[in-house]
């Protein structure tokens, strides 16, 4: 079968001759890779390797894509038209080229596009879709992925990422095309004319909105000239939005030269994720270099913030996402607390793999958590339900994989305001004479030390995700009663929605369904398995209560060597 669509391609006319001598290079198991399937179109898009083929990013899948969108729009009707489509991009290979095939299928099939004329990240997208009232985004990126690998999520009309329905009706009309090369892709470039660029008068009302989520002016004015912070966009779209917003605030940073180039390669780090401290690297130089405390990075596509701190015998280290999220979190409830803006009303919503501890220091302030699956639509979910109705008021929410929103404005991930919210965090810690690495230590001393940490696990093929979820489908078929030594209080199964306790009671999950297996442990920690949406991995999360990190490091290896080994039978 996969030989078929490989020879469709060599003789299809919309293939180029340059493109030809490509596709006849391919040895067989290139072509049974790249022509095995067709690559998949989720509630995250769709993201995979650069280059030709039906399993590949290119502009033909591009092309299929837009197209299933284009004929979802029409669909829905001549305002949905009318309301159009707005297209952001970031700095990776083919991103530009990808965002314009998208924008000029769209006008050829009369929908009404806005396209940026530069890079802007996955917040200021969003951003965009609400505040120009259209009826979906998209943005090409592949977030933190590495250099070879692109993407293409699609938002909706409340700027979060598109909900399951709308995608299963996109995906519909994208299997109704047919094959990437099909006469249904409509393409004329006469229709260019009709794209709109987007207003820079969109980019001075993202940061006036931003602006106004500031709880510490008066200390960012003493002491934001003074601190030492560095600052690298690891090459993404980050570099403008955040440094607009350290000028605009006078907050001293200094930037990593290297890093604030557009480059595809990405070529000063091994991967473009600053979940990594090898990522931060540089920006950890220029900061010993600078006798600067704290290091700033974010990803490609300015959606995941990265934080490395110095701690206290000088040396820096890398925080988790979930020890960013968990400064941030107490830093906005105590601030708002003092500022007497705590509204009893409001909520935080966090993925259910994020650390146990936000939810102590929640319950602490005596704001309610709300856990949902991975994925910030969800969260985006949950602030359309409460805020938007006015039944609540959204706080924060944040995932562990570094993903964090404060304010509406937005409904995914924004490290233009994470950056912006822990730097005025540094600035207010500063003014009172405490260190982030010493705030942390007092965070812990006060809720209790959590080692939280998620191991993934590669695999390969064309039946990854096949053989990611019957691991997972054989954990929840298992009966667990301990992990390392830890009684297993209660098991959730998050595709059912059913938590089942030891005992043998059973419940229903309040909660949006997720391929998920979560173990509760009795010591408040959790191990949960699931399989990644975006990359050929089995992701494994721990979150263990104990005494001090070198207890919680010795019950890790204990408790990972238990579950790998069940993984593994």
């Amino acid at each position: 079968m996969y030989k078929d669509i490989y020879q469709s391609w060599l003789e299809s006319r919309k293939i180029s001759e340059k493109e030809r001598e490509v596709l006849k290079s391919l040895e067989e198991n290139e072509i049974e890779y790249r022509f095995g399937k067709d690559l998949e179109f989720g509630t995250a898009g769709m993201r995979g390797i650069i280059g030709l083929g039906t399993n590949m990013m290119n502009k033909y899948t591009v092309s299929r894509a837009t197209q299933g969108l284009s004929d979802y729009i029409k669909k829905l009707g001549e305002d949905a038209m009318k309301k159009g489509v707005v297209i952001s991009y970031d700095t990776r290979r083919c991103s530009a080229d990808f965002a314009w095939t998208s924008a000029v299928i769209l006008a050829t099939n009369g929908i009404k596009t806005y396209l940026f004329n530069d890079v802007h990240p996955v917040p200021m997208l969003s951003y965009a879709v609400r505040t120009l009232g259209t009826v979906a985004g998209i943005m090409i990126t592949a977030s933190h992925n590495p250099k070879e690998y692109n993407g293409y999520k699609v938002y909706g009309e409340d700027g979060a990422q598109m909900s399951p329905e709308a995608t299963a009706e996109i995906v519909n009309y994208i299997n109704e095309i047919g094959d990437c090369l099909s006469d249904k892709i409509l393409y004329n470039e006469d229709c260019a004319k009709k794209i709109k660029t987007v207003s820079k008068r969109i980019d001075r009302k993202y940061y006036k909105t931003i602006l106004k989520l500031v709880l510490s002016p008066a200390e960012v004015k003493a002491v934001g000239k003074k601190i030492k912070l560095v600052y690298t966009p690891v090459h993404g779209s980050g570099y403008v939005p955040v440094t607009t917003i350290f000028k605009k605030l006078k907050i001293q940073a200094t930037l990593v030269p290297e890093q604030i180039v557009k480059d595809t390669e990405f070529s000063t780090v091994e991967v473009p994720n600053p979940e990594y401290k090898e990522t931060l690297s540089l920006g950890i130089k220029m900061a010993n270099f600078k006798n600067a405390d704290v290091v700033f990075g974010t990803d490609p596509d300015c959606d995941r913030l990265g934080v490395a701190i110095r701690n206290d015998k000088g040396e820096f280290e890398a925080l988790s996402g979930n020890a960013v999220g968990v400064i941030m979190l107490d830093y906005i409830l105590r601030r708002l607390k003092e500022r007497g803006e705590l509204d009893k009303n409001g909520f935080v919503v966090k993925s259910f793999v994020t650390t146990s501890m936000a939810k102590l220091i929640a319950d602490d302030y005596g704001v309610e958590i709300m856990d949902v699956p991975v994925g910030f639509k969800y969260i985006g979910e949950k602030i359309k339900l409460y805020d938007d109705t006015g039944k609540r008021k959204f706080i924060f929410g944040f995932e562990e994989s570094c993903g964090y929103l404060r304010g509406t404005h937005a409904r995914d991930k924004d490290a233009v305001v994470a950056s912006m919210l822990f730097a005025e965090l540094v600035c207010y810690y500063t003014y009172h004479n405490i260190g982030v690495y010493e705030r942390l230590q007092q965070l812990y001393a006060k809720y209790g030390y959590v080692f939280d940490k998620s191991v993934s696990i590669q695999y390969s093929g064309l039946n990854a995700m096949k053989d990611m979820i019957a691991v997972v489908d054989k954990m929840k078929a298992a009966t667990v009663t301990e992990l390392g030594g830890i009684k297993v209080v209660a098991t959730r199964d998050y595709s059912s929605l059913e938590r089942k306790t030891a005992d043998g009671k059973t419940e229903k999950i309040d909660c949006s369904p997720a391929n998920a297996v979560y173990y509760e442990l009795e010591n408040g920690g959790f191990v949960c398995i699931r399989p990644s949406g975006t990359e050929p991995k089995l992701k494994v999360y721990y979150s263990l209560p104990a005494a001090d990190k070198t207890a919680a490091e010795e019950l890790f290896d204990v408790v990972r060597e238990n579950t790998e080994k069940l993984l593994n039978e």
